[in-house]
């Protein structure tokens, strides 16, 4: 390996890798998506109090004249002249206020699995982004390595080459496979900037963060059984729980509108002076009746019924495509976990005895070139697939983590 290859492979330890959790830490308290998110389910949860309260209550003002328009005139002399107050409210029917003061707790609840639902939906994209990025940066590291390998092999070729013991299309191999490692590099280099790109918008970082990350990272293991995942979305997944807030939600908005089908009040008082008379008192109670009830509560009824059935369709199918997308993530998660053991216990260092024996007999002239560079881009191949395995596994990991709503497993570094 050369300088630049060592400097490449030690430059996470020398500027100090930054943590997953630093940065998942940073996105919770910085990301705008997760603090508009929060604000909306602030606004919600002042809902009900305002919904389940009386409506205001109308203070009127006036007079009564007889003889002229104008204020008092008549009062104290002609039984209809007065001036004074009066002060009316509007009562709902007993048991309204209380269903729309929990409607509106229904929709807070709502909007709480929402907020919940964008920080992990937060989290699992800074997560995935963060292991693309490692992927990323280990394969430049192991290209790099690779090219030298490969400068060392085209090196003994050339040497061959000019005793007459190799064919010159060797070099050409050779030379070309080099020229696929630059463009290999290129892509991976645009692979880590975007990545960067990504992860600095998740954190709301003004400019572009140069981000770095351990060059080693641990598989792990899968946190739970796919059992215990499905069980566990049921009941925390905000997918589900917000479909299920909503059904409750339209359930109580059903109940409203049959409660429409009876009459609510207005109770009014008032005082009026008629100077040097009695003063005149006036008490009374006014219905507002549903005399159309079977266009206009029986139409609102149907309307929220039909609603809770569509809620109630929303839910299963929220259940349904959750579980699926668990399912799917998770056998990619495991099929992933069992290709890593294979490439790292067996695969991978069966191809690289393979390798260093080629390269021991090439040069003493028992192997054709062909079998050497067939070996050499086996390990080249198994390296990188398995790299690619790991990050496989991290980002199906970080994505059931936002499906089961479940943030709290050990995050990997």
């Amino acid at each position: 390996m050369n300088v630049r290859s060592i400097f490449v492979a030690l430059l996470p330890a020398l500027a100090g890798a930054q943590p997953l959790s630093q940065l998942v830490d940073e996105a919770l308290g910085n990301n705008r998506e997760i603090l508009a998110a929060q604000k909306k389910y602030e606004a919600a949860r002042q809902r009900p109090t305002a919904a389940a309260s009386l409506p205001d209550p109308t203070v009127s003002l006036g007079y009564t004249s007889n003889g002229g328009p104008w204020p008092v005139a008549g009062i104290g002399t002609a039984a209809t002249s007065n001036a004074g107050i009066a002060v009316s409210q509007e009562i709902p029917f007993p048991g309204k206020l209380k269903l729309r003061g929990e409607i509106a707790g229904k929709e807070a609840d709502a909007e709480f699995e929402q907020y919940r639902a964008v920080r992990l939906a937060v989290v699992s994209r800074l997560k995935q982004a963060y292991h693309e990025l490692h992927h990323a940066n280990v394969s430049i590291v192991f290209v790099h390595r690779y090219q030298d390998l490969l400068q060392n092999i085209l090196r003994i070729s050339e040497a061959r080459y000019s005793v007459g013991r190799a064919a010159q299309q060797d070099i050409f191999k050779a030379q070309t496979q080099f020229s696929i490692f630059q463009t290999q590099l290129l892509r991976y280099e645009q692979e880590r900037t975007t990545k960067e790109i990504d992860i600095s918008a998740l954190l709301n970082r003004p400019r572009v963060s140069h981000i770095e990350v351990p060059m080693e990272m641990a598989a792990g293991e899968l946190p739970a059984t796919l059992d215990e995942m499905l069980a566990h979305a049921r009941t925390q997944a905000p997918a589900i729980e917000r479909e299920q807030k909503m059904v409750e939600r339209n359930e109580l908005a059903a109940n409203l509108a049959r409660k429409d089908y009876y009459p609510d009040c207005t109770l009014s008082g008032g005082y009026f002076n008629q100077g040097g008379m009695p003063p005149m008192w006036q008490f009374r109670v006014d219905f507002k009746l549903p005399a159309y009830f079977w266009r206009k509560q029986r139409a609102a009824v149907n309307q929220q019924e039909f609603a809770a059935t569509e809620a109630r369709h929303n839910y299963e199918a929220a259940d349904v495509s959750i579980q699926a997308r668990i399912r799917a993530d998770y056998t990619l998660a495991e099929t992933a976990r069992k290709l890593i053991d294979l490439y790292q216990k067996s695969v991978i260092p069966e191809a690289q005895l393979a390798l260093e024996s080629s390269q021991a007999s090439y040069e003493t002239g028992t192997l054709d070139f062909l079998s050497l560079f067939s070996n050499f881009m086996n390990v080249v191949e198994y390296e990188l697939m398995y790299h690619e395995e790991v990050m496989q596994f991290h980002v199906a990991l970080a994505r059931l983590e936002e499906l089961v709503g479940q943030a709290s497993w050990p995050v990997q570094n």
